[in-house]
């Protein structure tokens, strides 16, 4: 796989000019055609034309062999444990010299805004990369344009419970509508009477109201009950080879190494992005019922991949996936020993090493991050500062400009 990465890299399609005087349903037609040729796909399909030299009989038996997957497209989630999973996949492309698409100028693909390839950094019609994982609005037509055709499709989600509570804490001061509540308990006040503090064309409203099917660029104001719906959970389907499950994550870890063919070293992790405890809300099962019907479009979607996944787990085998997890925990309990002071995450005030310090809330300082130890042994330190570091501190070190972020981060910061 490594001389194939190197065959693609550096890859783009001619240009095409085509000078028409006729009707512009024709011009359109025609200018749609043109840019099907500007797309990694058809890039590679000319480059593996003109390569390929192996036998019928050689290729399929190089096909039988487990080989890592290098060409992945990560739809990262808002507030599902995906950071995470972005600081896996950052470890294991840099480590093997994978070529990422980032954003430019920001930490993600100009979300809310659907996802256009030209938000790529240096974008050029026909390029491939190997890993696509910063935030974005969905849109698996623009996504493709970027990846090779055996590029595999994964996505995390968690109950919709727990993830509303969690972007009603994290987003709600930047959602001007909910400048209004004003009770102790702003997020029960919400869900008691929604629509008074929530309109679809208003600022950042998304945020709250079924932000997965938001993200995953459908109609978030849908009601659960619209045939549209499952629909659109059916399509989605056809496009994700993989959806984690935010509650089972060491399982969707394994499911994940399984897919990618990847070693458990791979998939060793320290959670990252995670809030103190004392800021989560305790829901009661009457606001938790409140909160699902709120967010019902969310529910059918996590139900389907929920179903989906303890079939993908059962074909996997129960027994076999417990002694995997069991081999992850040892695992991370090792690395956490050997690079963590404490073997704690701490609050931001009490990071001693500002690159560790992780982006916090507009008004808060609830998310955690770690303190390496002082006398970690040489031979981990490099990779104990990778597990450890935050997504805007490694995207830097990954060499993106993130000028916009910080100017926000820094307003925030003032302001607040």
């Amino acid at each position: 796989w490594v001389s194939i990465m190197s065959g693609i890299k550096g890859r783009k399609c001619k240009k095409i000019v085509i000078l028409l005087t006729v009707s512009q349903d024709n011009l359109l037609f025609f200018i749609c055609r043109s840019s099907r040729e500007d797309t990694c796909p058809l890039s590679m399909a000319r480059l593996l034309k003109k390569s390929s030299t192996m036998s019928p009989q050689s290729a399929e038996s190089q096909s039988q062999l487990c080989s890592p997957r290098v060409n992945i497209m990560f739809m990262k989630t808002h507030k599902t444990a995906s950071s995470t999973i972005l600081n896996v996949l950052f470890r294991f492309g840099e480590k093997h010299k994978l070529k990422f698409a980032f954003p430019d100028g920001r930490n993600d693909f100009f979300y809310p805004s659907p996802f256009l390839c030209s938000q790529v950094k240096d974008y050029r019609p026909g390029e491939c990369f190997n890993i696509v994982c910063n935030h974005m609005r969905f849109d698996h037509q623009e996504v493709s344009k970027l990846l090779p055709l055996d590029a595999v499709y994964v996505t995390i989600l968690r109950d919709p419970v727990d993830l509303f509570e969690s972007s009603f804490h994290y987003y709600h001061r930047a959602v001007p509508l909910t400048w209004r509540l004003s009770g102790e308990n702003k997020l029960e006040e919400f869900l008691n009477n929604p629509q008074a503090f929530y309109s679809p064309e208003a600022y950042n409203s998304f945020y709250l109201k079924n932000l997965l099917f938001f993200d995953f660029g459908l109609d978030n104001n849908l009601e659960a009950d619209d045939p549209r719906v499952m629909r659109d959970i059916h399509n989605l389907s056809k496009h994700f080879h993989l959806v984690l499950i935010a509650e089972y994550f060491e399982e969707s870890l394994i499911l994940l190494k399984d897919l990618l063919c990847w070693s458990i070293d791979d998939i060793l992790y320290f959670k990252l992005n995670a809030r103190r405890s004392s800021s989560v809300s305790r829901l009661n099962p009457e606001m938790k019922a409140k909160a699902l019907q709120w967010n019902g479009a969310d529910w059918r979607l996590y139900q389907h991949f929920n179903a989906t996944f303890w079939a993908r787990v059962e074909a996997y085998g129960r027994e076999r996936m417990k002694r995997e997890v069991n081999q992850l925990r040892r695992r991370n309990a090792e690395m956490k020993a050997v690079c963590i002071e404490g073997g704690e995450a701490v609050g931001a005030q009490k990071i001693e090493d500002g690159r560790f310090r992780p982006w916090q809330p507009v008004g808060e300082s609830s998310i955690l991050g770690y303190n390496l130890k002082k006398d970690t042994d040489p031979k981990f330190k490099t990779i104990c500062e990778k597990m450890v570091t935050p997504e805007i501190e490694y995207l830097s070190n990954l060499g993106v400009s993130l000028w916009l972020t910080r100017l926000w981060g820094w307003l925030k910061d003032t302001i607040y």
